[in-house]
């Protein structure tokens, strides 16, 4: 059935590739953060972490174990929770000026994500922040073929950035978010410690357990690659390609994992066995979607983030409005496979079935519907929001919505099923409850 999907079609790509970091996994890890950094050739190095982390004890033992190896280091703290151009902008400001050979990053998706921009952004500024964007965004302007090198910490255990070539940038003055991405920006190395999830809130677990849900379900069940079309000059080719027999390795372990323990690591602080396995399946969600792109379920979540007002997530200490990444990403999920089911029923059956979902009796027709009820019922049992209704949104919100995730331009292409702006908005009245 996987083989299948990947039948060569007309003026389709006949090639995939497949870029990780080295990485390193374990209960405290971190503390090789000094003799990484020096096998990587660093020698002055720029830190990167943010307000929150900078008193942990996981700060201070990557600070601590950078010093042991002689090491010397400029620290750059100023990075918001969801990364935007103007945490980029100073941070770009602090790569330009300090005269590194290497970077290293401790923190969420936001810290790394900003820490790849800022590199590129200090190490080769565009005329304006937006030109490296791709079009229609963005001019599109071709990135440079290396940048610092970059070891990466994660300390959540969803986003997965630490082995993604992405960058997931709010622009302010837009007040969305948009995708930068590029081979370039891909760590070589890094450290993954899962005794860094033992502290979190039970909320931040469940928002970055459905963003790692979300995109290895995305991955898995987004458009062959064999479905884009053929890219002749073999340095163009993006990381962000459609499924692929290698991504789906990686995304149906991410699945099972998910299914087995997001549940559990949300209730439980001191279930180590759930949350170390979290750790890894968001290192395996996110190589799966470094190399294979997301698709709605990320679309969607950006209209949430662009036009949230009035509300607050709890375990979050920040101001109004802010829905984290993760829940923006679920709150339309369930609506979205029961529509994107219809494309490719085999491919979401499956899916189903690595997240224990109850199949019994169900056909492969009713893929969409077991794989909708399987996600409701992890929502209810983390206390997530239902639905768009529970982040604010009704059904007057929809049309804005939609106008907002159409711009998504490259992960609506990224879908098994062709996605029109009615059909986006089918979507957004269908998810305003559960």
């Amino acid at each position: 059935m996987g083989c299948q999907y990947f039948d060569p079609c007309d003026h389709g790509a006949d090639t995939f590739t497949i870029a990780i970091p080295k990485l390193t996994f374990g209960r405290g890890c971190l503390r090789e953060a000094g003799a990484r950094a020096a096998g990587l050739g660093m020698t002055r190095v720029g830190l990167f972490t943010d307000p929150g982390l900078r008193d942990s004890t996981y700060f201070e033992t990557v600070l601590e174990s950078l010093k042991q190896a002689g090491l010397d280091i400029a620290v750059f703290d100023e990075v918001t929770i969801e990364a935007d151009d103007a945490s980029v902008e100073r941070g770009a400001t602090f790569i330009a000026e300090g005269n590194f050979d290497g970077v290293v990053s401790i923190g969420g998706g936001s810290v790394i994500d900003t820490a790849k921009a800022s590199m590129l952004y200090g190490l080769h500024p565009p005329d304006e922040f937006l030109d490296y964007f791709a079009p229609p965004l963005g001019a599109g302007r071709p990135m440079p073929r290396s940048l610092l090198p970059h070891l990466a910490c994660p300390t959540t255990s969803g986003t997965g950035s630490e082995c993604t070539s992405i960058s997931v940038l709010r622009i302010n003055d837009m007040a969305t978010k948009f995708v930068l991405a590029n081979p370039v920006l891909l760590p070589q190395e890094a450290l993954i410690d899962p005794a860094c999830s033992d502290t979190l809130p039970a909320m931040v677990v469940a928002s970055t357990g459905f963003d790692l849900l979300c995109h290895a379900l995305e991955c898995y069940t987004a458009k062959a690659y064999t479905r884009w079309d053929r890219q002749d000059d073999p340095l163009k080719r993006p990381l962000i390609q459609g499924a692929n027999p290698w991504s789906d390795l990686a995304a149906r372990r991410a699945l099972e994992i998910a299914g087995e323990y997001l549940e559990r690591g949300v209730n439980s602080a001191d279930d180590h066995e759930a949350r170390d396995n979290l750790m890894w399946g968001a290192s395996l969600a996110g190589m799966a979607f470094g190399n294979t792109g997301t698709h709605l379920g990320h679309a969607l979540s950006y209209g949430v983030t662009h036009l949230m007002h009035d509300i607050t997530t709890e375990g979050y200490r920040v101001k109004s409005p802010f829905v984290p990444h993760g829940i923006s990403v679920v709150v339309s999920a369930p609506a979205i496979f029961r529509y994107t089911a219809e494309a490719t029923p085999e491919r979401h059956y499956e899916a189903a079935s690595y997240l224990q979902s109850d199949l019994q009796g169900a056909g492969i027709d009713d893929a969409g519907e077991a794989l909708a009820k399987r996600l409701i019922g992890l929502m209810r049992k983390t206390e997530v929001p239902n639905g768009l209704g529970g982040v604010g949104f009704g059904l007057a919100d929809v049309p804005a919505l939609a106008a907002s995730s159409a711009r998504q331009v490259r992960a609506i292409a990224n879908s098994p099923r062709e996605t029109n702006l009615v059909d986006i908005e089918n979507i957004y009245a269908a998810a305003i409850s559960y």
